[in-house]
């Protein structure tokens, strides 16, 4: 039987016109290279080169020559592609983040990515947590960054970073002069404007307070353009405060525990993909650092 091997053995010959440059070429011994030259020519049934030196090729020699120098350029170039997709460097990722990770941390982290990897290809979804869960678990995409969510059945949470909320208000509004980190009686009276990222604090005296508002919003933007106008007060994850326009001020809360964890969502039972491993590797060692005043995780208990 033929094989990648003896050809590429004899396309060696054919290019060095003799089989002792061909066996240093190969890393070979030139006895083992004149047995296989001798193996395919039987295989063939005719003989590849015109004498025993070998400097000439046959009408039979030519031919193959050229077919098997095509076949082993198709064959390298696979292995090229098997290896690059096997090492991270090639493929396709699909990837879900809640807004403020997507406005602010991923940026500059993708570009690094893709500029090590050009065979790479990522799609970002930007949406709230719930949905980033629902997109694991529906297989729509691989990788999710999102807060914390009902345990739901197929899906790992592995933390990243710890967020604290900020209350977001117009600068010229009486809150921003407070010199002390708020409390949840400060905001008594004050329209709170409901979101879905602030569903990560627990404490009763916001549930409250949010509960009687009146107004929410989904999207950021229109968040922010609501308490620009006017329209009440909100509290957001620092990250998502990060560029605030200078209209705006993110103010601290005395609350410890009004804090958002923010972790990777991926399917239990898969094994992620090479580019997603390594993406994932990337990612962690940049949430080593503070990113921006969020918390970075510490102590092997509180990633259980």
């Amino acid at each position: 039987m033929i094989g990648i091997t003896s050809l590429r053995v004899f396309v060696h010959v054919a290019d060095c016109g003799n089989i002792r440059d061909a066996a240093a070429r190969l890393y070979r011994t030139p006895s083992a290279v004149s047995m296989t030259l001798k193996s395919l020519e039987q295989d063939l049934g005719a003989p590849l080169f015109e004498s025993d030196r070998k400097n000439r090729l046959t009408a039979l020699g030519a031919e193959v020559r050229g077919i098997a120098a095509e076949m082993l350029r198709e064959h390298d170039r696979a292995l090229e592609r098997v290896e690059a997709v096997a090492t991270g460097r090639q493929g396709r990722l699909q990837l879900a983040s809640v807004p403020s990770v997507a406005a602010e941390l991923l940026p500059g982290l993708l570009a690094e990515f893709l500029d090590a990897r050009p065979g790479v290809t990522i799609e970002l979804v930007d949406t709230d947590s719930r949905s980033v869960h629902a997109m694991v678990a529906d297989g729509t995409v691989e990788l999710g960054i999102a807060g914390v969510a009902a345990p739901a059945a197929g899906l790992s949470f592995a933390p990243l970073f710890r967020d604290p909320f900020r209350l977001v208000c117009r600068r010229g509004h009486k809150l921003a002069a407070r010199a002390h980190p708020l409390g949840w009686t400060d905001l008594a009276g004050e329209r709170i404007i409901g979101n879905n990222a602030a569903a990560a604090i627990v404490a009763d005296e916001y549930r409250a307070l949010v509960a009687a508002s009146t107004l929410r919003a989904r999207n950021v933007i229109s968040l922010l353009a609501l308490v620009r106008a006017g329209a009440g007060v909100t509290l957001l994850p620092q990250l998502a405060t990060v560029s605030l326009t200078p209209d705006l001020v993110a103010l601290p809360l005395a609350d410890p525990a009004a804090e958002r964890e923010v972790g990777v969502v991926l399917r239990e039972g898969r094994s992620p993909s090479p580019v997603c491993r390594a993406f994932l590797g990337g990612l962690t060692e940049a949430c080593r650092a503070p990113i921006s005043a969020a918390r970075p995780l510490d102590g092997a208990d509180e990633r259980q």
